[in-house]
């Protein structure tokens, strides 16, 4: 069995598939296709919830990332060792349904477009409020470091421990401790609501300026190494990136964020409208 083919790179939220693999996850079936427009969750990163929908007809009650190793057995979620893309596995995309499926049947596939349209909202204002963050904290940085795509210090990057999309929005995690210092960062008077504002203002010049956007895919597979990428007034914007977006930031309506710091973590709330 060669790893999943998928679709939603592009924005299919419909296909037609045959079953290739049915996997028991718990008391539940896990029914695996050779191409499909349903997006997983990613057990390295779980940034973006899995796709709503059908197939077969079922509701899919989940959709989580598989893996075939060496020897054949398969492994889900959590409980893969190896990290996305390893040599050696197979990929692959299990939709979770309460009642079995035969393999061998070429089955329809429909994912909730109206809920994946939010998640990819989401997602694209997560990337954009990121790049915002890292303009209005670029003069903290006492030290050299690595610079996101558009050339400011990537403090998105060197700061991150967690990131969740919801629709329409995200929820993002920094932690500001001794590590981040060492790196040449400096918290010290931070104010979160005057960073906030800072975020917003270029954040409202990026919607109005209704830049493409776009998902550059090398290949069909599952863990192909996928970049989101924007047209931005400043320059041309990339973040590698597995999920799914929106195709112009005008299609946001507003992207606004809120700023919080408790000890030594700041949050980033992440919203559109």
């Amino acid at each position: 069995m060669n790893s999943t083919l998928v679709t939603f790179p592009g924005g299919l939220t419909r296909g037609r598939s045959t079953i290739v693999e049915a996997v028991p996850v718990g008391e539940r079936h896990g029914l695996v296709v050779s191409e499909t427009p349903f997006h997983p969750l990613d057990h390295t990163w779980p940034d973006q919830p899995a796709d709503r929908g059908t197939i077969g007809g079922l509701p899919v009650l989940d959709c989580v990332t598989g893996a075939r190793s060496g020897t054949g057995e398969i492994l889900l979620g959590a409980d893969i060792p190896a990290r996305r893309g390893a040599e050696g596995w197979h990929w692959l995309v299990v939709h979770v349904t309460d009642a079995p499926l035969p393999v061998g049947t070429e089955v329809d596939l429909e994912v909730d477009a109206e809920f994946r349209a939010a998640l990819s909202a989401g997602h694209t204002a997560c990337h954009l409020a990121a790049l915002a963050l890292n303009a209005a904290l670029a003069d903290r940085w006492r030290k050299e470091t690595r610079p996101d795509s558009l050339g400011r210090p990537d403090f998105d990057q060197a700061a991150i421990t967690s990131s969740r999309i919801d629709p329409r929005g995200s929820v993002d995690v920094y932690r500001l401790g001794k590590s981040l210092r060492k790196k040449g960062f400096s918290a010290e008077d931070l104010d979160p609501e005057k960073v906030a504002r800072q975020v917003n203002e270029r954040l409202a010049a990026w919607v109005a300026a209704d830049a493409p956007v776009r998902v550059a895919v090398p290949g069909p597979g599952l863990t192909a190494r996928r970049t989101w990428h924007c047209s931005l007034p400043e320059g041309e914007a990339a973040i590698p990136c597995g999920g799914t977006h929106v195709r112009r930031t005008g299609e946001l309506g507003t992207v606004e964020v809120a700023l919080s710091l408790d000890d030594a973590t700041l949050t980033m709330r992440t919203s559109t409208g």
